[in-house]
């Protein structure tokens, strides 16, 4: 039973990790007038929990494309 608290406490630190960097990015590219931001909802939150770091890559893949 120990694993399902592992899965679960990494899904929450790769969520935390996912919103601080959607939030940082998106502060990054107002800096320079980019009109590309990727808002902080539950789909997106989910997507970060779940892929970690390149789930936060391909929201922003999308949001270029």
């Amino acid at each position: 039973m120990k694993w399902i608290s592992d899965v679960i406490v990494n899904f929450f630190v790769r969520m935390v990790i996912g919103i601080a960097l959607i939030f940082f990015i998106n502060q990054f590219l107002v800096s320079y007038e980019i009109d590309a931001n990727v808002g902080i909802n539950p789909v997106t939150v989910v997507t970060a929990g779940t892929l970690g770091v390149p789930g936060v890559c391909l929201l922003y893949g999308i949001v270029f494309f």
